[in-house]
């Protein structure tokens, strides 16, 4: 969650950067910003230099309010802790929703401008399944998180800023610590879980940066299918996503300073809002708004690297 952050025109140690008009350089990652350059450079400035709006999705939406239940729902005692308390909670968690960003309710606005109550109730419905099927895949009158919806953000010895949220972190008795992250769609197919244990891994490393511990299991929750994918890192393939976001950092700056942001097509690029403006389907992206660096003003050869 979140956006990825600007920094000055300084580098985190306080001395000035190569060039004073150089472009605002990224100076933090998060997982989702992070997923966004290796998926698609260009997404990344859409998103993160650019700022281009993007609609709102149903299932996004959705998710955002099943997130909200199941953190909310520790905040009673456990034996409340219900699969029948927890759907009366989802109708209430939409509303907050809806009442700090309005905007949402265009998810189902009609052409005469009124509500299609029908979509929204079967909407909610969805809502309430997903997390009805959470109490199928574990048992939270029997848990208790030592933090939840957590933010955390480490700053590592080059001066790149580490972020995110997690969902859960529960500690046993005995100190071992578990990372947990709620899913709402289905869980991926064996080759592609390595992108999802990306964020897990990502969310381990900033735990051991700050803790000194490296948490004994990493453990995603997929509510869309009913499976849980656990993993248990090791110190060393910590050490090795340090040095990949290393170099994944050294990546973006070029492109912030360079200005050069490829586009890269996939099958993702079927859910992209910015198709409109992006080259690979005939679109031409906007001004680009920072002061580009070439390449060669660089002589030390500085942060300059091939692809990811």
């Amino acid at each position: 969650m979140g956006t990825t952050e600007q920094t000055e025109r300084t580098d985190q140690t306080g001395r000035p950067g190569r060039a004073a008009s150089r472009a605002s350089l990224s100076s933090s990652l998060s997982p989702s910003r992070a997923a966004d350059f290796m998926r698609c450079p260009l997404l990344y400035r859409f998103r993160v230099i650019d700022k281009l709006p993007e609609k709102p999705s149903p299932a996004a939406t959705r998710g955002t309010v099943v997130h909200a239940v199941l953190e909310r729902l520790f905040d009673s005692p456990a034996a409340d802790r219900t699969a029948p308390r927890a759907r009366s909670m989802v109708p209430g968690e939409w509303e907050r929703l809806l009442a700090a960003k309005p905007e949402l309710a265009a998810l189902f606005a009609t052409d005469d401008g009124g509500q299609d109550t029908e979509r929204m109730a079967g909407w909610l419905r969805e809502a309430e399944q997903l997390v009805e099927r959470w109490f199928t895949l574990e048992d939270p009158t029997r848990l208790e998180p030592a933090e939840r919806e957590l933010y955390v953000e480490t700053e590592l010895e080059s001066g790149l800023t580490l972020r995110g949220y997690i969902d859960r972190v529960d500690v046993a008795p005995t100190g071992e610590v578990r990372v947990v992250d709620y899913k709402t769609g289905r869980a991926p197919s064996p080759q592609y879980r390595g992108d999802a244990l990306f964020q897990m891994t990502f969310y381990a490393l900033v735990l051991w940066r700050l803790r000194g511990v490296v948490p004994k299991r990493l453990q995603l929750v997929y509510l869309g299918s009913g499976d849980v994918l656990t993993y248990d890192p090791e110190a060393a393939e910590l050490l090795a996503l340090e040095r990949k976001l290393l170099a994944l950092w050294a990546a973006i700056r070029e492109a912030t300073e360079t200005g050069n942001w490829q586009p890269r097509q996939t099958k993702l690029c079927g859910w992209c809002d910015h198709q409109a403006v992006c080259p690979e389907f005939g679109g031409t992206p906007p001004p680009y708004p920072l002061k580009v660096i070439p390449a060669q003003s660089d002589p030390a050869g500085q942060g300059r690297m091939g692809q990811v």
